[in-house]
């Protein structure tokens, strides 16, 4: 029992002084060139590590500061700066032989940089190259008999970094932090598993789960990948994937799977927008907005197709096709947007993102609505044309007749709080500075016919020229009637429409009534005095709420 009890004690005191002896045999700083050579003829770009410790209990080497260098094409500063590096080593090698095995690389706050250029390149993308840029091709002069492409990490952590977004020919920078990323088995040669996440600017998430690799010896960027995204919160306006210019606002919820082989990347999935303001000078939507995507893309082209998108609002569904490609800072579209038979209904809520304001206190009860719409253009300055209809619909608290003030009792029209509209139908013109309304064809039972042009500007200010065709039915004909001595049926009244989206104004366009069609229907003589159109001048002013010159 003696003996086991001094043959314990005299192993600890040789673990013991193995434990004070180990740092004095073993100088980290010694490993330091192979380290960096070894991440240097990997990476296919110069590596720097500073003073280096070495920690037996945790069988790694640390380093107090960490620079790898960016393509000298893209900057001269460093693409990732880190004040801490840890690297796993495998211990007895280390101790007995000198031998260098790593078994994991933590990198703790890193900065890191990603840049494009005018060609849709990243800085990223000679990482390990032996084409492209010259810098890569010095680097990678170093890898023959190096084994580079044999290097093996167990486990690479990045934790809490930062991650900078930007391009070369802007000062612009979109900021990323908690930047976290985990990958295994991480080689040059073969595939490996990796998770990705970072906070966005503005709130939200992004969060990639999946496998990368082998890596492509030409461009990393085209690296085959299979992975899922998910986005939670992401801020519109304020994420830096989409130009503010363009007046885009709202937050997105997101799942995509991705698959990329060859620089052909698909993505399939669903997309969820809440609050979305898509123009500007609207106001966020108050409903959720679902889009199912299936969408390709061309790495080397920095170009894609949406093959399929279905925009669901409640129980209104339109369906979006057409292409996209980044030319610098922006995205250039072709879209198009088809809907038929949609409730306005649910659409109403959505209308407002987009720049289309109700008349105050006005809503729509019953109806459909019906789009065909093509936007071509960079994102910031996107011109949208087609045409819109809507059909059966039931604006409910706007009362045509009241804002044309005497109407009912000028004419007999009976007054209500709704008004009921038949069919409208327009081709449309939306670009930055405001839409141009033309063709615009609005049939209203209780009035007649209602055809013009018109603009409505980005500050929702109208500007229509409008005729009035009215049915004989409608009660202002036969006021007509007996004003100009001729039939009532099929009369015509120009005015215009101002104001505002939210209180439009109806003003009578008595000049152009008077020196056209209803001056010769007078025949020269009308009801008062020597002015053959002043009874009638009078009556439509009153009509439009306009009074009467005494």
């Amino acid at each position: 029992m003696k003996n086991l009890l001094r043959n314990i004690l005299i192993a600890v005191g040789i673990l013991v002084a193995v434990l004070i002896a180990v740092p004095f045999l073993v100088s980290p700083n010694q490993f330091r060139p192979t380290i960096e050579e070894k991440l240097s003829a990997a990476l296919g770009r110069q590596v720097k590590v500073g003073n280096m410790g070495f920690s037996l209990l945790s069988g790694s080497l640390s380093a107090e500061d960490l620079v790898i260098a960016d393509d000298p094409e893209f900057s001269k500063s460093a693409f990732l700066k880190a004040q801490s590096l840890k690297v796993g080593v495998e211990v007895m090698p280390l101790i007995f032989s000198r031998a260098l095995h790593v078994t994991g690389i933590k990198i703790n706050k890193p900065d890191v940089i990603l840049l494009r250029d005018r060609e849709g390149r990243w800085n990223f993308s000679s990482f390990g190259s032996t084409a492209g840029s010259t810098s890569a091709k010095q680097a990678a002069g170093k890898r023959s008999g190096s084994g580079a492409s044999d290097l093996v990490v167990k486990e690479l952590e990045l934790s809490d970094g930062r991650l900078t977004v930007g391009s070369t020919n802007s000062a612009k920078r979109s900021v990323y932090d908690h930047l976290n990323l985990d990958a295994s088995d991480v080689s040059m040669t073969s595939q490996f598993p990796v998770k990705l996440s970072v906070k966005l600017p503005g709130g939200g998430s992004l969060k990639l789960n999946g496998k990368v690799g082998p890596i492509n010896d030409g461009d990393a960027a085209l690296s085959p990948l299979e992975a899922e995204l998910k986005i939670k919160g992401m801020d519109l306006g304020a994420s830096g994937f989409l130009d503010s210019n363009a007046g885009l606002g709202g937050q997105m919820d997101s799942e995509i799977a991705l698959l990329s082989k060859g620089g052909k990347a698909h993505a399939k999935g669903n997309i969820k927008l809440e609050r979305l303001q898509a123009a500007k000078g609207g106001s966020p939507s108050s409903v959720p907005i679902n889009i199912d995507l299936d969408s390709n893309y061309d790495l080397r082209r920095s170009a894609g197709a949406l093959n399929q998108g279905a925009v669901k609002i409640g129980n209104a569904v339109a369906h979006l096709a057409g292409t996209f490609e980044s030319r610098g800072e922006a995205t250039i579209l072709n879209m198009k947007l088809e809907g038929q038979s949609m409730p306005v209904q649910d659409l109403q809520a959505v209308l407002p993102a987009v720049g289309v304001v109700l008349p105050k206190g006005a809503s729509l009860q019953q109806g459909t609505m019906s789009v065909n719409l093509n936007a071509q253009g960079p994102s910031d300055r996107l011109v949208t044309t087609g045409n819109v209809g809507l059909y059966n619909v039931k604006l409910a608290g706007f009362d045509l007749s009241s804002k044309m003030a005497a109407l009912s009792a000028f004419t007999g029209m009976k007054g209500g709080s709704d008004t009921s509209i038949e069919k409208l139908t327009t081709n449309l013109r939306a670009a930055p500075e405001g839409i141009q309304a033309s063709n615009l064809d609005l049939v209203m039972p209780a009035l007649g016919t209602l055809t013009g042009n018109g603009t409505i500007s980005s500050s929702n200010a109208l500007n229509f020229k409008m005729l009035a065709e009215l049915s004989s039915s409608s009660g202002v004909s036969s006021a007509l009637s007996g004003l100009t001595g001729g039939g009532g049926k099929g009369s015509k009244i120009p005015f215009m429409i101002q104001g505002t989206t939210s209180d439009p104004k109806f003003v009578p366009d008595v000049g152009g009534m008077v020196g056209s069609q209803l001056g010769n229907l007078l025949g020269g003589k009308g009801k008062t005095g020597n002015n053959p159109t002043q009874g009638l001048t009078d009556a439509l002013g009153g009509l439009f709420g306009k009074k009467k010159n005494k």
